[in-house]
C-alpha cells in the first residue's frame, strides 16, 4: 500500500511540476517589434512576412475641431528612460506632435494613424502579441487615450490606456486580452491582427481649446512562431490553372 502511495504521489508531482515545463514556449521566440520610434520619418523599414514596410502618420478629428487644426510634425526630444539606450548615436531623436483645438467642450476627439500615400494603412503584427508599449507626454488634461486594433476577423478593437492627466512621459503598456482573434485560418482577408491607430479622446467638462500630446517609442511583445507550423510556407501557394495541370478523370 505504502508503495503504491509513493508511486502515485511520485505521478502527482511530475504532472505539476515536470510538464507545465515542456507545456511552456520557448523563450526564444518571444520577441519585442517596434513599431516606429520616429527617429527616421517615413523610413521605419518594418519586416512582415519578407516584405519592408514604412509610413508616415496622419490626424483625423471630430467635426467641432477649431480652423487650422489639427497640427503635427516632429520635434527633437526623448524621454530620459530611452536615453540611456541611445548612448553613442548622433542621429537626434525626434518624437511626434500633434495640437488640436476644438469650438465647444463634449465628447471631442481625434485619431493619429499611419498612411500610405496618403491613405490609412494598418500595421500588421507579427505572431501572438501579449502587450503594446509606447511612450506618450501628457500635458495634465483630462483626455482618455484609447489604442485601436483589428483582428483576423475585420473586427476593430478598442484597447483602453487610461487617462493623459499628467506631466511629461509617461510608458504607457496595454496587455491584449487572449480572446482577442489575432489569427484567421481563411487563406484569403486579413492573415494576422493590425495595429490601426490611437484615438484621444477629450473629457465633457474639460478645456479644448488648446491640446497637445507627444508619442514616442510604440513597440509590442509577441510570442513570434506561435503560429508557425510545419508546412506553413505551403499556405500561401497559388496553384495553376486546372485546365492545364493535374490528373484527368481516366488516370492519364
Amino acid at each position: 500500500m505504502k508503495r503504491g502511495l509513493k508511486v502515485l504521489t511520485s505521478l502527482m508531482f511530475f504532472c505539476v511540476i515536470g510538464l507545465p515545463l515542456f507545456a511552456q514556449p520557448s523563450s526564444k521566440s518571444v520577441e519585442t517589434f517596434v513599431i516606429d520610434n520616429f527617429d527616421s520619418v517615413g523610413e521605419q523599414n518594418y519586416m512582415y512576412n519578407g516584405v519592408t514596410y514604412s509610413w508616415d502618420w496622419s490626424v483625423n478629428t471630430s467635426r467641432f475641431v477649431a480652423e487650422g487644426y489639427p497640427k503635427q510634425g516632429y520635434y527633437e526630444g526623448i524621454p530620459n528612460s530611452l536615453k540611456l539606450l541611445r548612448r553613442g548615436n548622433d542621429t537626434p531623436a525626434k518624437v511626434l506632435g500633434v495640437q488640436t483645438a476644438f469650438n465647444r467642450k463634449g465628447d471631442n476627439w481625434f485619431e493619429v494613424y499611419p498612411v500610405v500615400d496618403g491613405k490609412p494603412f494598418e500595421v500588421p503584427f507579427v505572431g501572438t502579441v501579449t502587450q503594446v508599449d509606447f511612450w506618450v507626454w501628457g500635458a495634465n488634461y483630462k483626455y482618455y487615450l484609447e489604442l485601436l486594433v483589428r483582428d483576423a476577423t475585420g473586427r476593430v478593437h478598442v484597447l483602453q490606456c487610461g487617462s493623459l492627466a499628467f506631466n511629461g512621459w509617461k510608458n504607457i503598456i496595454v496587455n491584449v486580452p487572449g480572446w482577442l482573434q489575432q489569427h484567421s485560418h481563411l487563406r484569403s482577408g486579413p492573415e494576422n491582427m493590425t495595429f490601426v491607430g490611437f484615438r484621444i479622446r477629450s473629457d465633457a467638462e474639460e478645456y479644448v481649446d488648446n491640446f497637445i500630446i507627444f508619442f514616442d517609442q510604440i513597440k509590442y511583445t509577441t510570442n513570434s512562431l506561435s503560429f508557425i507550423y510545419d508546412g506553413y510556407e505551403l499556405k500561401d501557394v497559388e496553384f495553376e490553372d486546372s485546365s492545364s495541370s493535374g490528373s484527368t478523370g481516366d488516370g492519364k
